[in-house]
C-alpha cells in the first residue's frame, strides 16, 4: 500500500515537472521565433551602424566602413542630448499624473456600488482611443480659437486666446496631458487590481484599533501596494519613453524643436535626412539607455517583492513565545 502511494506521488510529481516544463516552452517558443525573424535586422543594424550610409549615396553593400564613428557623431551631437531630457522630463511628469489620477480612481471605485459598470467603461474609454483620433481631435479643440479657450473664457469672463500647441514654452506640456488623459486607464486598472487583491484582514484590525480611513489609506494599503505601485509606474514609464503617434500627429516634434523627444528625432534623422547609419547608431545607444532601465526596474520590483515576502512571513507580535 505505502509502495502504491510513493508511486503515485512520483507519477504526480513527474506530471507536474512536465506540466511546468511544457508551460515554460510555451512561453519561449514565440519568443525564439521571434528572435531569430529579427536577427537579420538586427545584424543589418549593426552593418549600417558601423559604415556611412544614407539613401544618396551607392549601394549599401558598397557603403564605407567607418568603425565607431557614427557612435561618436550621436554622442557628440547636443540635439541628441536635447530630445534625450524631453523624453526623460515628457515620461517623468506624465508617468506621476497617470498614476496619480489614476490611483484616485481605483480608490473610488474598488468598493461595489450601483452604476459601477458605467463607470468602469467610461473611464477605460480615453485608453481605447486610437492615438491619431485623439491628435485630431485635440487638434481641434485646442485651436487658439477652439472650445477648449472657449470654455475657459466663459469660465473666468476673460477673453481666452492661449496657444496651446503654437508657443514652444508650453507645447510638450499640452502634450503631457493629452498623454495623461490617454494612460490614466493603464494607471487605474493596475491599481484597482492592487486594491481589490489585498488582504482584508489587517485593514478590519487597523478598524477595530480604532484607526481612521487615512491611517488605514497609508499604514497599511500603501505598503502592501508597493510592488503593484512600482510596477505601474515602471510600465508607465517604458512605454512614455517610446510615445510617438500623439507627439508626432499633433506638432512632428515643432514649433522649432520644443516636442522633440528620443522617438521624433529618430524619426527625423532616418526618414526625412535620411542618414540611416547615424539612425542605426543611434537606436543602438538608445536601446542600451532602455536596458539600463528595465534591469534596475527589474532590481526594484524584485526587492519590493522580498519586502512584501517578508512582510508576510513575519510572525505576529506574541506569535513566537
Amino acid at each position: 500500500m505505502a509502495t502504491e502511494a510513493a508511486i503515485k506521488i512520483g507519477e504526480q510529481a513527474t506530471s507536474r515537472t512536465h506540466g511546468i516544463k511544457m508551460f515554460k516552452w510555451s512561453l519561449l517558443s514565440p519568443l525564439i521565433v521571434l528572435a531569430l525573424f529579427l536577427m537579420p535586422i538586427f545584424l543589418l543594424q549593426i552593418y549600417f551602424s558601423l559604415h556611412s550610409w544614407t539613401i544618396y549615396l551607392s549601394t549599401w553593400w558598397a557603403a564605407e566602413y567607418v568603425g565607431l564613428e557614427m557612435f561618436q557623431d550621436v554622442l557628440t551631437d547636443k540635439r541628441f542630448y536635447w530630445a534625450l531630457a524631453r523624453s526623460f522630463l515628457f515620461a517623468g511628469v506624465s508617468t506621476v499624473g497617470c498614476f496619480v489620477f489614476g490611483f484616485a480612481l481605483a480608490l473610488l471605485m474598488y468598493r461595489p456600488f450601483r452604476g459601477q459598470a458605467f463607470f468602469y467603461i467610461l473611464f477605460l474609454l480615453p485608453m481605447l482611443t486610437v492615438p491619431i483620433v485623439l491628435t485630431y481631435a485635440a487638434d481641434m479643440l485646442l485651436y487658439r480659437q477652439g472650445p477648449i479657450n472657449g470654455i475657459l473664457s466663459f469660465i473666468t469672463g476673460l477673453d481666452m486666446r492661449f496657444t496651446w500647441l503654437a508657443n514652444p514654452n508650453y507645447a510638450i506640456y499640452t502634450i503631457i496631458l493629452l498623454e495623461i488623459w490617454n494612460w490614466t486607464p493603464f494607471a487605474f486598472i493596475i491599481m484597482l487590481a492592487g486594491l481589490s487583491s489585498l488582504p482584508y484582514e489587517p485593514v478590519e484590525a487597523a478598524r477595530i484599533l480604532g484607526a481612521n480611513r487615512f491611517q488605514i489609506f497609508w499604514e497599511i494599503q500603501v505598503p502592501l501596494l508597493r510592488p503593484v505601485i512600482f510596477l505601474a509606474l515602471i510600465l508607465r514609464f517604458l512605454e512614455a519613453m517610446a510615445e510617438f503617434p500623439k507627439t508626432w500627429g499633433l506638432l512632428q516634434g515643432g514649433p522649432g524643436s520644443a516636442t522633440e523627444t528620443i522617438p521624433i528625432y529618430l524619426y527625423i534623422v532616418t526618414w526625412q535626412a535620411f542618414d540611416v547609419s547615424k539612425g542605426a547608431a543611434m537606436s543602438y545607444i538608445i536601446m542600451v539607455i532602455m536596458i539600463v532601465i528595465i534591469l534596475a526596474a527589474i532590481r526594484i520590483l524584485r526587492r519590493e517583492k522580498s519586502a512584501l515576502d517578508a512582510l508576510y512571513q513575519a510572525p505576529a507580535p506574541g506569535e513566537g513565545e
